[in-house]
Order: C-alpha cells, then structure tokens, then sequence
C-alpha cells in the first residue's frame, strides 16, 4: 500500500496571516503522526512566507516517522538541508509571485546544477527527489541525476475542468510513474490531490507515496487534523 506524507505547510500560512505563534505546524505534524501518517513534509521557500527556519528545526527533533524537505536547489537551502539532514529532500522549483508550486523543476534547461545538488546531499546521506511533470523527457533526465526517487506532478489532472483534459493528463501520469518504476527510481506523487482525485490512482500500484497537504488541512479546518489524516489514508488504503 502507498504511503500517506502530510504537508504542513498551510497551517503555517493561517499562522502568518496574524504574524502570530499559532497554529503551530509543529503540533499539527505530531497530530498527523498521531492519525498514521508516514511522515511529514514542508517547503521552506527563499521568503520564508508559511514554513520558517524554527519550525523545521523543531520538526527535525521531533517527527518520528520522517522529515521531507522540499526546497529550491539554492546554495542557501543546501546549506540549511545538509545541517538540518532530513530523511530526504525533494527538490522544486520555486517562484517569488507564485500562490503555490506551479509546475515540475525543468531538467532540460537545470540538469547540471540539479546533478550537483543531488550528488552534494547524497553524499551527504541524504536523499534526493525531484519534483517533475510527468514527461517522459524528465523522468529519463532526473535518473540520469542519479536520484533516488521522482516525485510526478499531479497539478494538471487535479485541476482540469473536463473528463476529456482529466483522462488525458492522467494518462500521461500513469506513464511517467510506470517509466519511473522500470528505471528502478522510488515514485512520490502530489499536489492538488484532494479525498476525491485520489481515487482515481487505484491501480497505480507503482506510486510509493502520495503528498498530501492542501486538502487535509482544509478538512482539517472543520473535522480537527487527526480525523481529516485519518479520512486521507482510508482513502490511499483502498487504493
């Protein structure tokens, strides 16, 4: 069964609308872990707008399943990462006006400063994923990293607005995460998967975890953290 990773990020987003000290996403990821899930992912982005350098501090002494990093691949963040050392980073690409990750990091135009980061935190002991679209292109590019695992972008099927862009974009994932798997590379999928778009991932046996966090934390809103991480993984468990 595919594992459950919760992103914490935007319960750091409502504390930030008050410049406050809570929610703390630090006490939303032990309640996550509480509910079952596999582990615990934030975005520490360049200005700090949600996540900030305390909370993944605290995390990193606290999470006890594991620590996902995804960070931009800047010599700032691979500074932070090889001094935090999470049990893995996944590599994105980051835009200052962006409301949230828009897109898989491009491997044609990046390949070489991404190879080196890879091989920078690996050697370190921590690995590595990359968040990229699911184009065959990428997937081949990103093993070529040396990487040990991708994660498939979800974005576009999750947020198409008919059966016909829906069937489509998920084709093209359901062949990006079975090329992955042939390359022997561990596959992630997220963003955008909410308690119904999941659903359509039975099958896809191949998908070693889903990251989940928009969606949980808008349950987690009206029904309390542990029951919307619990309501997810009933979901990923008839997968």
């Amino acid at each position: 069964m595919a594992g459950l990773a919760v992103n914490v990020d935007h319960i750091a987003t409502i504390r930030q609308a008050r410049k406050g000290v809570y929610p703390d996403p630090v006490a939303a990821a032990v309640l996550a872990e509480l509910a079952g899930a596999d582990g615990i992912v934030v975005h520490l982005r360049k200005d700090r707008r949600h996540i900030h350098d305390r909370d993944v501090r605290i995390l990193r002494k606290t999470v006890q399943t594991k620590l996902i990093l995804e960070m931009a691949s800047t010599s700032e963040m691979l500074g932070i990462a090889l001094d935090i050392k999470p049990d893995l980073v996944t590599l994105v690409p980051e835009k200052r006006a962006e409301l949230t990750t828009e897109g898989g990091l491009d491997l044609v135009i990046h390949k070489t400063s991404i190879a080196e980061t890879v091989g920078t935190l690996q050697n370190s002991g921590i690995p590595v994923s990359i968040f990229i679209d699911p184009d065959p292109e990428q997937i081949k590019i990103a093993h070529q990293t040396d990487a040990k695992m991708v994660e498939i972008h979800t974005g576009v099927f999750c947020d198409a607005t008919t059966p016909t862009k829906r069937k489509h974009a998920f084709s093209k994932i359901v062949d990006a995460v079975k090329l992955a798997n042939k390359l022997r590379m561990g596959v992630n999928a997220g963003h955008g998967i909410c308690y119904n778009t999941i659903k359509a991932f039975k099958g896809l046996i191949e998908i070693d975890e889903f990251s989940i966090g928009h969606s949980i934390v808008s349950r987690a809103a009206l029904v309390g953290m542990e029951r919307a991480v619990k309501e997810m993984i009933s979901r990923v468990k008839e997968l």
